[in-house]
């Protein structure tokens, strides 16, 4: 699951990027957001791998290492005036969440295969549109719920609490879409006034002064093969960072939102390549009904924001 990607979908930087300029064709940004995701499983896939003899919250550290340089990289381009928070309670609340939420998917990750726990993460939109009545006062339509528990059915497909196959390591990846929700809705709190690269950066800050002042707790220390997969794993989320951004800047959100279910079937493939993983019918009848509830809702706001 992305880390952080969600602040680039939601306010995209303007001005130029490492040389690049947002003008492109819709194709191109597409193209961006595929290979994107397709980062961001590879870094999960090495994320799971080191998951076999590093502690979760080290892991997590490790991404938060590649996060933070690449928010400095992109905050320094606009000046001092994107290290300034107007809203900094707001700002180091929405790093913990988001701190949490990358926590708790790491530790599902741990446990769980990647489909399950990346299927099960993708539920974030339901808890979101649940967080948005009692947090932000918005009101839900009965499409809107109904979209909300299409993906908790999914889940539930999924996850199959009382029979054989329940795991509950599953938790982790729920609490990980809840406090992901959680980061969303604080982003929105926040305003559209903020800088995309100015939360990006607090958030990414956050997380790293936390994880490294308990470092000592957990720290172990690395192998060169370890070193090796950690550095393949931040360079693989730091590119699919970047992507993102470039993608996000140069079409509509609405155009780019839903090819980023594409990390469903790219996760569970390499899923089932790298650690022979193969998903049961469940699971993948599962994924099935978490791809169509976002489908659906991705449907109902375009024609909603077309006044049908």
């Amino acid at each position: 699951m992305a880390l952080g990607a969600s602040e680039m979908r939601d306010a995209p930087p303007s001005g130029p990027l490492l040389g690049l300029r947002g003008a492109g064709s819709p194709g191109r940004a597409i193209a961006f957001i595929v290979v994107g995701v397709a980062l961001f499983s590879l870094s999960d896939v090495a994320a799971k791998h080191l998951s076999q003899t590093l502690p979760s919250l080290q892991i997590t550290w490790l991404r938060y290492v590649t996060l933070s340089a690449v928010a400095i990289l992109l905050a320094a381009q606009g000046g001092r005036r994107l290290f300034h928070a107007d809203q900094p309670g707001l700002q180091i609340l929405r790093g913990l969440a988001l701190l949490g939420s990358a926590a708790f998917f790491l530790l599902g990750l741990s446990r769980l295969g990647m489909a399950e726990a990346t299927a099960i993460a993708f539920v974030t939109p339901a808890f979101i549109t649940a967080l948005s009545i009692p947090l932000l006062g918005e009101k839900v339509g009965v499409r809107r719920w109904a979209s909300l528990l299409l993906g908790l059915a999914g889940v539930l497909i999924i996850v199959r609490p009382g029979g054989e196959a329940f795991q509950p390591a599953a938790l982790f990846s729920l609490a990980s879409a809840a406090f992901g929700a959680a980061a969303m809705i604080l982003t929105r709190k926040l305003g559209p006034q903020t800088r995309a690269r100015t939360t990006l950066l607090w958030s990414a800050l956050t997380g790293l002064i936390l994880l490294s002042l308990a470092a000592p707790l957990w720290f172990t220390p690395l192998s060169p093969r370890e070193v090796a997969v950690a550095a393949a794993m931040g360079l693989a989320y730091a590119g699919g960072q970047l992507l993102m951004i470039l993608a996000y800047r140069q079409a509509e959100a609405s155009l780019l939102a839903p090819f980023t279910y594409a990390q469903l079937p790219i996760t569970t493939l390499l899923g089932l390549i790298v650690f022979a993983a193969v998903p049961d019918g469940a699971t993948l009848l599962g994924i099935g009904v978490i791809l169509a509830s976002g489908a659906y809702t991705l449907y109902r706001e375009q024609r909603r924001r077309r006044g049908f």
